[in-house]
């Protein structure tokens, strides 16, 4: 079974996503991470999507597709959880016909929901602690803007589909973490709970 994260940058969505995948025993497959270890394994499709990068380009949604479908059929067995894939409604018709032909389906799509103050604080947070100049106020919130303009189309489409799950992001991470074991479990037939 297949759970896929949203949610703003700062929502948590990383932090859940790996309790949540160490809860069920599956992998947390953020795409970035697939793409950096394809690329440093030098596998067929990790050298395609080194020339994207190297050359400063996006990695088209195709390619991207088809590592997901290689990680899926090859190591998670037992699904996953998606953390910031699929990122526009375009990635997301793509992802539903590639889990029906691997014959995996999706539990559930959790949206994590957090107020623009506390994204703000939570990302002024970790810039200080990681030391990170390129997360001020200004830049955070134009962030969170294109995030909300790009992504409002994918929540409706999961939402018109019937499996979105929305989530009070605001909280401490075990009560975050508590609201999500719940939707999980209920999905999953309570296997999770």
């Amino acid at each position: 079974m297949i759970w896929i994260f949203l949610g703003a940058p700062g929502a948590g969505k990383g932090t859940q996503a790996e309790r949540l995948a160490e809860h069920l025993g599956v992998l947390h497959l953020s795409t970035g991470n697939v793409l950096r270890k394809a690329v440093k394994e030098g596998t067929e499709l990790g050298r395609k999507a080194e020339t994207y990068m190297k050359a400063g380009n996006l990695v088209p949604d195709a390619l991207i597709l088809d590592l997901v479908r290689e990680v899926l059929t090859g190591d998670a067995p037992n699904g996953c959880i998606l953390d910031g894939y699929p990122r526009n409604a375009a990635q997301a018709a793509s992802l539903d016909e590639m889990l029906s032909d691997v014959g995996e389906e999706i539990g559930a799509v959790i949206n994590l929901n957090v107020s623009e103050e506390t994204l703000v604080t939570r990302i002024a947070g970790r810039a200080e602690a990681e030391d990170r100049t390129d997360d001020d106020e200004e830049t955070v919130r134009n962030r969170l803007k294109v995030y909300g303009e790009q992504t409002a189309p994918l929540v409706d489409y999961y939402r018109g589909r019937g499996g979105l799950q929305e989530v009070d992001g605001e909280g401490t991470v075990d009560e975050i973490e508590g609201r999500i074991r719940e939707i999980v479990g209920a999905r999953a037939g309570g296997a999770a709970g």
